[in-house]
């Protein structure tokens, strides 16, 4: 594999984007999340805090919230959660959470329901403009990536995402991990 663009690649499990009023709906007023594990994209961090997600069909008892709080409340799943969870597993990348499904979350001091905002993360590579111009992509950029875990197979679709802000990761959701014998650390190789 060439190392001209590798890329580490991370499994980004099931978890839960709360925005501050959700945090304090679930967690109770002026809380703030607590740090259990700070994360490779610059500020962000695994919170001690989980919450239920619950579907129309089935529920995820404890899942990870991450922090710091945002703008808009967002879970993150994979399509086999979505089943699990009896909703659409609606492919975007974050943020992009109009007209998505949604559940109801539930915290220690109440319950939120998200009338949107679940989604199956679309795979991406994290990168600051530096990493773009030496790997000679662009933000939004469309690229595969040839991966080398236990079952090789090159993803296709992945999206990149450049920002001053970002480290260089490549987020798969558990899904794609598994088909692809995929752990956290293992290297990618950026193909254009």
């Amino acid at each position: 594999m060439s190392e001209a663009r590798t890329v580490i690649i991370n499994v980004s499990a099931r978890h839960v984007h709360l925005s501050p009023a959700h945090v304090e709906a679930l967690f109770g007023p002026g809380y703030q999340l607590t740090v259990k594990k700070e994360l490779m994209q610059p500020g962000q961090f695994a919170a001690e805090e989980t919450v239920a997600v619950i579907g129309p069909k089935g529920s995820f008892p404890k899942v990870r919230v991450l922090g710091p709080a945002r703008g808009a409340s967002q879970v993150e799943i994979s399509a086999t959660d979505a089943r699990t969870l009896g909703i659409p597993a609606v492919v975007r990348l974050s943020g992009n959470i109009a007209g998505t499904p949604g559940v109801i979350l539930e915290g220690p001091k109440g319950r939120v329901e998200l009338t949107e905002g679940v989604i199956v993360a679309a795979r991406h590579i994290h990168m600051t403009p530096a990493d773009a111009a030496r790997y000679g992509v662009t933000d939004r950029q469309v690229v595969r990536v040839k991966t080398n875990g236990g079952r090789p197979l090159t993803f296709d679709d992945v999206i990149v995402r450049v920002r001053d802000d970002m480290a260089l990761e490549m987020h798969i959701d558990t899904d794609e991990a598994n088909a692809a014998g995929i752990k956290d650390g293992d290297i990618g190789e950026i193909l254009l």
